[in-house]
């Protein structure tokens, strides 16, 4: 098993602690349900250093991300520290891996990948990367922090005020150096506010307990989840992994088919490809949790939840389900829960942001 640099301190603070893609990670630190809630209504905090940040350098980068991942990065080339959200594909179309991509200069960016996937994506760039000549260099000396919420941004400016005066005009998924080896991004995986910090690991420990110093709720896995199923957001080898296309996983607007000469990795599939399902939300009409690979009845036939829990936020259950195209939001459908059939409705996600619930 894996440890990140802060594995003693989550010990310490009597996390729960569980194997998370081969890493040892927090699960909750106590209750998840006070983790969530800090979140959506003040501010937590998510060692997320289990996730690879990968430099890709030289001068043909462009050109090879081009190539390798289904959105365009030519949509961001030219904003340093703009960010975009991609998926990286197999030539089948299947998903290899879900990621963030940075522009820092035209000869210099950054990619972030989850870490269960981290060292078969690594092999799959490399070997993409063979005939551009760009260099893949994986940065396990690095660290990440996500500090999330309405107040995330304030009270990561009281802990670190220096870093004010370059990160207060960031808008969403836009990130700065605010030194020569920490980046800090608008970004985060909960549907609120916040930044996602990456520093050296020797100085993660340090930032953490200035940060729970300042009052930022320690949040593990549990609360990470509930919170980004309630944002509508996939998680990879649930609502997607390398048996289906994005197109059929709610992901369709993550893919660039504009340029018509760029042939990135999986185009060919995608272009070809069926659409027999669509990525929904579902929330459930009666008491009861639903949970991934559950079976939904729709008119148009069955589908499979992907992911399901219990929205703290709501009150109610909501979950992410692959279901028959032509199924429509507001549609009544069932969905099987220890051998009963119970009624949900169908939604289009996301079900909260901003702390605002929109189902």
């Amino acid at each position: 098993m894996s440890r990140t640099p802060l594995f003693d301190t989550h010990v310490a603070l009597g996390a729960k602690i569980v194997d998370f893609g081969g890493w040892d990670m927090p699960l909750a630190y106590g209750s998840q349900l006070e983790e969530h809630h800090a979140v959506r209504q003040a501010v937590g905090m998510f060692d997320v250093s289990h996730m690879l940040n990968v430099d890709v350098t030289g001068a043909s980068t462009p050109d090879f991300l081009r190539h390798l991942l289904a959105n365009d990065v030519g949509k961001i080339a030219g904003t340093p520290g703009k960010a975009l959200y991609s998926c990286m594909l197999l030539p089948n179309g299947g998903v290899i891996d879900d990621l963030i991509v940075y522009f820092f200069a035209s000869d210099r960016w950054r990619v972030v990948v989850n870490a269960g996937t981290a060292d078969k994506d690594i092999a799959w760039m490399k070997e993409q990367a063979q005939p551009f000549g760009v260099t893949i260099t994986p940065r396990r000396d690095l660290a990440m922090i996500a500090v999330q919420g309405p107040k995330a941004r304030d009270t990561v400016w009281a802990v670190r005020p220096e870093w004010k005066a370059a990160t207060q005009d960031l808008k969403p998924f836009n990130g700065t150096m605010v030194d020569e080896n920490t980046l800090v991004a608008r970004t985060g995986y909960t549907g609120e506010d916040g930044f996602e910090i990456v520093l050296p690991a020797t100085a993660v420990q340090a930032f953490w307990e200035a940060l729970a110093s300042a009052g930022v709720h320690p949040c593990g896995l549990g609360a990470r989840d509930t919170l980004r199923l309630e944002a509508g957001m996939n998680l990879y080898g649930q609502d997607m992994d390398e048996t289906v296309h994005p197109l059929e996983s709610g992901l369709a607007w993550t893919v660039s088919l504009k340029d018509e000469t760029r042939r990135f990795v999986g185009r060919d599939a995608l272009e070809s490809a069926s659409r027999d399902h669509q990525l929904l939300g579902l929330k459930l009409l009666d008491r009861g949790i639903m949970r991934g690979h559950m079976k939904v009845r729709t008119p148009q036939g069955e589908g499979q939840i992907t992911s399901g829990t219990m929205a703290p936020t709501l009150g109610f259950s909501i979950g992410l389900a692959r279901v028959p195209a032509g199924c429509e939001p507001g549609e009544h459908v069932e969905v099987e829960i220890r051998g009963k059939w119970l009624p949900a409705e169908l939604v289009r996600p996301p079900f909260v942001r901003n702390g605002q619930a929109l189902v």
